[in-house]
């Protein structure tokens, strides 16, 4: 299903862009779909736009009953908005570089997402902190994000790493398991989880949760059973994770925030002086 943003034209008047109003913008446009009901539209934040004057960008946050034949699946769904004075447009372009500001403005990352639970390497009090969102299965995933854990993994004194877990389940429906079953053996007393995901030999498609295990469980060396993923402790980090992600306008992966900042090259680290 594409996105709802692209239901709205790229700009429209508006009188005096208060937040309200903006939300109302939008709640017109997204709701005039007679397949869309119980809509609810918030501003997550916003911040002024780097180096272009009098732009604004909002952080939206869309949750709705979308109707699809005869289902209605519930959809959570961010977007971003550019406003300035009486204009909206859900994209921005600098014609000259080709670059998306869609691509590059994020919130900046909380520091309560910080958690112990999700530093998987580093020492807290490194100089630089990571934040990597990822789904195992994302063919972009399995080539950088375990070459970049590993690199930073080395220098604990340089960089403390967090992960958030991230599965596309729209695209990998095999990833939600394969990445309870890593919060489970991490809870367990695990190491190195996180990497392990990525060697995990499974079809993205699988739906079958035992299927799944046992090609996690073969792996690993493990015998988690689908009680296991479905156990209170991991189905709260796992929804935690979810949140986070949700929070930062994550919509794809690899997603890499570095001190606090979306970073979109993901390759920031690499510029660091290593200790």
């Amino acid at each position: 299903m594409p996105k709802l943003s692209t239901i709205l034209l790229l700009s429209a008047s508006l009188m005096a862009a208060t937040d309200a109003e903006v939300v109302s913008f939008l709640k017109k446009g997204i709701g005039g779909n007679p397949n869309i009901s119980n809509l609810q539209i918030d501003v997550a934040g916003k911040q002024n736009l780097s180096g272009v004057s009098g732009w604004q960008t909002y952080f939206i946050t869309i949750e709705a009953d979308v109707k699809q034949g005869n289902d209605v699946r519930h959809i959570n769904q961010n977007a971003t908005y550019f406003v300035n004075g009486n204009t909206i447009a859900p994209e921005f372009v600098n014609i000259k570089t080709g670059e998306r500001y869609n691509d590059i403005v994020a919130p900046d990352f909380n520091n309560a997402y910080y958690t112990k639970a999700n530093r998987i390497s580093g020492d807290a009090n490194a100089p630089h902190k990571v934040a990597v969102f990822s789904d195992p299965l994302c063919p972009f995933c399995r080539k950088y994000v375990p070459d970049a854990l590993a690199y930073m993994e080395k220098y604990p004194k340089t960089f403390a790493v967090y992960y958030y877990h991230f599965p596309l389940a729209g695209l990998h429906p095999a990833s939600v398991a394969l990445t309870k079953a890593a919060i489970a053996i991490d809870q367990n007393g695990t190491d190195n989880a996180v990497l392990g995901l990525y060697k995990v030999d499974i079809n993205p498609n699988e739906r079958d949760e035992q299927k799944i295990l046992d090609a996690f469980n073969k792996t690993f060396g493990t015998k988690v059973t689908v009680a296991d993923i479905r156990r209170p402790s991991v189905v709260k980090q796992f929804e935690f994770d979810q949140k986070v992600a949700q929070s930062m306008m994550v919509a794809g992966t690899p997603t890499v925030f570095f001190d606090g900042q979306k970073d979109p090259s993901k390759n920031k680290y690499k510029e660091i002086k290593v200790k």
